[in-house]
């Protein structure tokens, strides 16, 4: 006879929907779909091991109301291991990490959803918009010329009602950022970000739906400034490799850039994905500033509407063999402050006017000048190594200062390489 497993994923398990009102469904391309999904994590809530122990094909059905993220919590499974504390209390556990208002009569929740749908207004100030083409629906002739508008929130605790609504959205944050914690209500330095689609219905009507959203901390910076850290950053699984997380980045960028009392924008122990997604479109931008490119590479450095910069291929003749070819004591002498060696004043000017962190900028600046070296051109080449190699060696001090010469040389070289190798994927990414 079979042994019956009694233990489920809990990541399987928990289902998540982003539920949306009737009106609101009828307008919906054939490929959109915003219910059922499952978390990345679980184990803020469930353990470690992500395991549930005591039932037979478990389902946690967790819903929320497209907008207003209004709750439903219902729990189901084929059998249940007969009364025991060895037995996971499903709905206790997961009632902890969400506010006690949630619905568990499925016709009351969807008479919410349905209510909320068109009374639900976003909290906060908007401070950026932008829209993209409606997918398309069966039997709709005039989606193609239409478009949905999306539209980005900032929020603080002193906005009425925030504080409530943070409450609903925040278990978004454990379910997919890893080592993602509940943050501090009583602390008034956090400012919000939070991005919603903006739908019209068949009658004209315009109805919110949450995206996902970005907690900024607020730090004192000498003498009398404030430094912004990017602490949480989430998009919800149906709206993700579509651009929205790029546009919400941007959007915090910019509010640094715009107000006056900031002076930088870092962000907090960044996950991987988060990281391509910030250097892709900090590069982007560099790129497309015409005056950081042009006094980076020089004149000859061309931006094509803010896309891939080339330089312009000349007709120049060689020089003749012995004959200088620009380069004193082995340094290249560029027509550019890149170099490289990159000029460090020059860097650090635009580093400040574009509100980077350091460590940020110095990798961008790096990713810009293997996008434009030569690469047969060996004393650039040399330059370049050593530019990349002294940071390294600044950053991981502590580490290498215990390392004998010859195994510390070899470190940094297989470190150098492998961040070289870094550097050209993502490169790759914004061609």
């Amino acid at each position: 006879m079979a042994t019956v497993d009694w233990t489920a994923d809990a990541n399987e398990a928990l289902t998540l929907s982003l539920v949306r009102a009737e009106e609101d469904k009828q307008v919906l391309g054939g490929e959109e779909t915003y219910e059922e999904f499952h978390p990345t994590f679980t184990y803020p809530i469930y353990g470690e091991d992500e395991k549930i122990y005591g039932y037979q094909d478990l389902v946690i059905d967790l819903r929320f109301a497209s907008g207003s993220l209004a709750q439903y919590l219902s729990v189901r499974h084929a059998q249940k291991l007969d009364a025991s504390t060895t037995v996971d209390n499903v709905e206790g556990i997961l009632k902890e990490f969400i506010p006690p208002d949630y619905d568990t009569d499925e016709a009351a929740f969807l008479t919410r959803v349905q209510e909320d749908a068109v009374s639900f207004k976003p909290i906060g100030s908007v401070i950026h918009t932008y829209t993209r083409p409606v997918p398309s629906t069966s039997g709709s002739r005039s989606a193609a010329r239409e478009v949905v508008e999306y539209e980005v929130y900032h929020a603080t605790w002193n906005d009425p009602g925030f504080r409530e609504y943070h409450r609903r959205m925040q278990i978004f944050i454990l379910l997919y950022i890893e080592a993602g914690s509940y943050i501090n209500e009583d602390d008034e330095a956090w400012h919000f970000f939070v991005l919603y689609e903006k739908r019209k219905r068949q009658n004209g009507t315009k109805t919110y739906h949450f995206i996902g959203y970005s907690s900024v901390y607020k730090f004192y910076c000498f003498p009398e400034k404030h430094r912004l850290r990017l602490s949480q950053f989430v998009i919800v699984p149906p709206y993700q490799h579509q651009g929205h997380g790029s546009e919400l980045y941007k959007t915090i960028h910019n509010y640094a850039l715009l107000t006056p009392l900031i002076s930088e924008l870092t962000v907090e122990d960044p996950a991987e994905a988060f990281e391509d997604l910030r250097d892709r479109n900090d590069l982007r931008m560099l790129l497309a500033n015409e005056n950081f490119m042009k006094e980076g590479f020089g004149h000859e450095a061309v931006s094509h509407g803010g896309g891939k910069v080339r330089k312009r291929k000349t007709r120049a003749r060689a020089n003749p063999m012995g004959a200088s070819s620009g380069t004193v004591k082995g340094v290249v002498k560029g027509t550019g402050k890149m170099g490289p060696p990159i000029d460090k004043a020059w860097s650090e000017t635009f580093r400040t006017q574009l509100k980077m962190a350091g460590r940020q900028w110095q990798r961008l600046m790096e990713m810009l000048i293997l996008m434009h070296l030569d690469p047969t051109d060996i004393h650039a080449a040399r330059a370049y190594r050593l530019q990349v190699k002294e940071r390294l060696y600044r950053f991981n001090f502590e580490i290498l200062a215990q390392l004998e010469k010859e195994e510390r040389l070899e470190k940094l070289e297989e470190t150098f390489q492998s961040l070289r190798e870094d550097y050209l994927r993502i490169l790759e990414m914004i061609k």
